[in-house]
């Protein structure tokens, strides 16, 4: 397999070094990418080096992922465009196991595998090393005039803030790292975004003058956009989480299936590993029913099952039937109270006193006036006469209908359906 071709046609190289399609095919490879601890989960964001390690072992060369315990006390200034804050070393060490747990899940570390994945951390080489000797031996093969030309230094040291000494050593100590792999492990190679090209290519020319003349390669990959210019992975909530007790495997399936057509396009070439004839039938498929959505519901399907499992993607199916299609009674009963607060996540809340609904409970008029979902009784009646309320998927018939415990989802829940669209979750305590 050609990893580059197949890479090429996903739309996943930026900038390349020359060389490095054919290094690739000539024998098998190790190539690495690092991964910031800056918290104990990956986000979104680390999906696509992920993805491209993935590519790399299942074309038949060594994958290495770096976790950076020594550059992560130190901060990359690339794309930031203010210096981040210092993590302590206890808050450090909780990233780096996090991460590495994470990584466990998409690549195959096994020694019995003919390639297996290589897990290595940073601080293991530089805690060893002094400052004066890193300054001697690596320091004077790169000029400031070399490194002041980067665009991540030359931005922030135009911009108001400026630069420290702390971030603008961090391209010396990445490219270090990349020496240092290749002068112990024969890594030859080094993969990332298109803004790491800066501290990437100053790994390869560190090689090249701290060897006499070794050859190493690099390839980087196009920052993902998306089409309205929002920032990708972003939410109003924040960074969409890998870990499914930051964001939950609903909330991720619902980012993928809410993409537009014209990312879906994109991104279906970069988060699967669908065969290219298989991605081109699919865009042809959707292209003549654009409403039915194939391309997104696929692209949602993919990556929640690669991320999270199958069992999670067929139960963020079942949650988006309760809010967006014809699910029953009975599937909402199904659920957990974890599942239960995933799905209703963002639905207008609402509380009620537990002792309201005792014995024979409360007529449905108050309960929807007195929650607050109606403004008054008199607009709550004139809804329920329409047929227009439903408590827990079940459709309030007549106006004598009454609310007690016995409705309660996990002994604690309602939610509540106003026309077709309108939710509440209310809360009964």
């Amino acid at each position: 397999m050609n990893l580059i071709e197949e890479l090429r046609w996903r739309g996943m190289i930026s900038e390349m070094m020359p060389g490095t399609e054919e290094q690739l095919l000539k024998e098998k490879t190790l190539g690495y990418i690092g991964f910031d601890p800056t918290a104990d989960s990956l986000h979104i964001g680390s999906l696509v080096p992920i993805i491209l390690l993935v590519h790399m072992q299942r074309a038949g060369h060594v994958p290495v992922a770096l976790v950076g315990g020594a550059t992560g006390m130190v901060g990359d200034p690339s794309g930031k465009s203010e210096e981040r804050n210092l993590l302590d070393e206890a808050t450090l060490n909780k990233n780096i196991a996090g991460i590495q747990a994470q990584l466990s899940r998409f690549l195959d570390f096994s020694p019995s595998n003919p390639n297996p994945a290589l897990l290595v951390n940073n601080y293991d080489w530089f805690k060893n090393i002094s400052f004066i000797g890193f300054l001697r031996d690596v320091g004077k093969h790169i000029t400031v005039n070399y490194m002041m030309a980067k665009d991540s230094v030359r931005k922030r040291i135009e911009g108001d803030t400026g630069i420290s000494y702390t971030e603008f050593a961090y391209q010396m100590m990445q490219g270090y790292d990349y020496y240092w792999l290749y002068q112990n492990m024969g890594v030859k190679l080094q993969m990332g975004g298109s803004d790491q090209w800066g501290n990437i290519t100053t790994g390869t020319e560190l090689i090249r003058r701290m060897t006499g003349g070794g050859e190493a390669f690099a390839f980087t990959c196009p920052l993902i956009t998306k089409a309205d210019g929002g920032k990708f992975g972003k939410t109003e909530k924040g960074n969409l989480w890998l870990d499914a007790s930051r964001t939950s495997p609903y909330q991720f399936y619902q980012f993928w299936l809410n993409s537009s057509d014209e990312d879906a396009r994109k991104w279906i070439k970069i988060f699967t590993f669908l065969p290219q004839q298989e991605i081109e039938d699919l865009v042809a498929a959707h292209d003549a029913a654009r409403h039915e959505r194939k391309l997104q519901k696929k692209l949602a399907e993919e990556i929640t099952v690669f991320v999270h499992s199958r069992e999670d993607y067929e139960f963020a199916i079942k949650a988006a039937e309760i809010l967006f299609g014809n699910a029953t009674t009975e599937v909402l009963q199904s659920l957990n109270e974890t599942q239960l607060l995933q799905v209703m996540d963002g639905v207008p809340a609402h509380s009620f006193e537990m002792a309201r609904l005792q014995g024979e409970g409360i007529d449905t008029i108050s309960f929807l006036a007195e929650t607050g979902i109606f403004p008054s009784k008199g607009e709550a009646r004139k809804m329920l006469q329409g047929g227009g309320v439903a408590i827990n998927k079940q459709k309030v018939e007549g106006i004598e209908a009454r609310v007690n415990a016995d409705l309660l989802l996990n002994n604690k829940y309602l939610l509540v359906q106003k026309g077709k669209k309108n939710y509440y979750f209310v809360t009964v305590q």
